[in-house]
């Protein structure tokens, strides 16, 4: 791969290719090599190396296991892994850029909130159904996006027919008088129904709603006016109109179901299910055209994706895709074979062995396999050491990397090289009430400068303490931008950052609760 550098002085590689989050993970993955991984998420996350190599070598050992034989290929499982290291040094961006680069179902879920089973509240196999509705709101939208040109097109049609409804049909005429003097009651004709003529060849049937021809000229004039509307509709003239829509509603199930005890992390969504067994219910609301707009593009969305089809893709890609993020596992690590609290945390060890192992766990989808999922665990480990672990859980985490606490260059770096650097950001947000704001070099110096000692000083907490500095310092300017500052540009140099800081900085009470 070619290198260069960047304006920063820093190494630069090549970008790897753009990745299409709608095609199947595997058939792309082969364009990302380990190295290529580690650089795009050098895009958005300073330094870390070795973490970045671990998470992108198992991302790649993804793509491998699916050009290996069948035989051999329900064999190979991933290497989960512990990423040890203080709050705010990129173990969780780490995790979720990965899991984006890769298309993957991802959620994040903390180990201490979870019970041991048989408790009240949450058990470890809700994570589980957690990420295969994550997966199933993914592959849903991918779906919904590839039809949604056509979901408009219909949802227009029929915001055409609600603004220019069909004209009513002309009632029968009554019929003559009876021998009492009394006219007979109109028939009732159903416009769909079969009438059958007899003529020459027999008896035909005809449809009512087409026996009788339109006028053309009147269906000329409505075709005009529909056009009209369309042109109207398209340049949004139409969007407060009032209009009358009849939409669907289930039943109400409140109240017929309650849950049992123990089964808070069950999370199959009871009410739901009753809902898909019961009749839909019909009802005419009056809604302006925007909000018709949104009900009917929806209703088009559903009608053409196919749901069975979106569950399965979404159980394949939980099972072989999956990325599940363990935060806070050094909360439930303590000494074995003791009392009180450290039962509940052993406890909720045994209950995760499996998981992390592989078995099969119950969603409302379907059973789901987590053989294949990849965990990646995280944690300070302060006090409890990742030894502290039951031994069988430590086995099913073989790879482990520190992270390394963040200093003043690393904070310089962070504020100016990541595409999302909160630099980028205050600019983008001054520049929304018409003003403009510049850093120096000395003045980014200066709030890492300052957001490391601060770390250094009270409690660590990484990265994060930058945006505290930022807001901190930035107040009074976004607080009087929208009155007095439109057109002007403020530049943060040095001088300016230890004038507006510094008495907070100096005085440990300040900023233990401002800073």
């Amino acid at each position: 791969m070619t290198s260069a550098t960047s304006s920063t002085g820093l190494p630069a590689t090549t970008e790897p290719p753009e990745a299409d989050f709608r095609e199947d993970p595997p058939h792309w993955l082969d364009q990302f090599t380990p190295r290529e991984v580690v650089a795009e998420l050098d895009k958005y996350i300073v330094g870390q190396s070795e973490a970045k190599k671990a998470v992108a070598i198992a991302l790649r050992n993804r793509w491998r296991r699916q050009q290996v034989d069948d035989e051999l290929r329900d064999e190979i499982l991933p290497n989960n892994l512990i990423m040890i290291g203080p709050t705010g040094v990129g173990k969780t961006e780490i995790a979720r850029r990965l899991a984006r680069l890769a298309g993957s179902p991802f959620i994040k879920v903390e180990a201490s909130k979870f019970t041991e089973v048989g408790y009240v509240g949450r058990d470890v196999e809700s994570m589980v159904r957690d990420l295969v509705d994550t997966a199933v709101a993914m592959v849903r939208t991918a779906r919904e996006d590839e039809v949604e040109e056509e979901a408009e097109r219909r949802t227009e049609e029929r915001l055409l027919d609600l603004l220019l409804p069909e004209p009513p049909r002309a009632a029968p005429k009554p019929s003559a008088p009876d021998s009492d003097g009394e006219s007979a009651a109109p028939t009732q004709v159903d416009p769909g129904a079969r009438l059958f003529v007899a003529g020459p060849r027999g008896v035909t049937g005809q449809n009512e709603a087409t026996r009788a021809e339109p006028d053309p000229a009147v269906a000329e004039r409505r075709k005009r006016t529909r056009e009209k509307l369309r042109k109207l509709l398209r340049d949004g003239h139409l969007e407060d109109r009032s209009v009358e829509l009849n939409v669907q509603q289930g039943a109400p199930v409140s109240g017929m179901m309650l849950p049992m005890g123990g089964m808070d992390g069950m999370d199959l969504n009871f009410t739901e299910m009753l809902q898909d067994l019961l009749p839909k219910r019909s009802k005419q609301r009056t809604v302006t055209v925007s909000e018709a707009r949104r009900i009917l593009l929806q209703e088009e969305l559903d009608r053409l994706v196919d749901m069975d089809e979106v569950v399965n893709e979404a159980l394949d890609r939980a099972e072989e895709l999956g990325i599940i993020f363990l935060d806070e596992l050094d909360k439930v690590a303590g000494g074995r074979g003791g009392a009180g609290p450290d039962v509940s945390r052993e406890g909720v060890q045994r209950d995760l062995l499996p998981i992390v192992e592989g078995c099969n766990v119950q969603t409302k989808y379907g059973f789901v396999r987590t053989d294949h999922m990849l965990f990646i665990a995280a944690g300070a480990f302060h006090v409890a050491k990742p030894t502290d672990l039951i031994p069988e859980l430590q086995g099913r985490f073989p790879i482990r990397v520190e992270l390394n606490s963040l200093n003043a260059p690393e904070f310089e770096r962070i504020l100016r090289e990541p595409r999302n650097a909160l630099v980028r950001q205050y600019q983008a947000l001054v520049e929304a009430d018409g003003a403009s704001v510049d850093f120096t070099d000395c003045g980014i110096g200066e709030i890492a400068r300052i957001a490391a000692d601060l770390n250094n000083r009270m409690e660590n907490i990484g990265a994060r303490r930058l945006r505290t500095v930022l807001t901190t310092l930035l107040e009074e300017l976004l607080f009087d931008l929208p009155d007095e500052g439109r057109g002007e540009t403020l530049v943060v140099t040095g001088d300016f950052v230890r004038e507006k800081l510094d008495k907070i900085v100096s005085d440990d009470d300040l900023s233990r609760y401002i800073l």
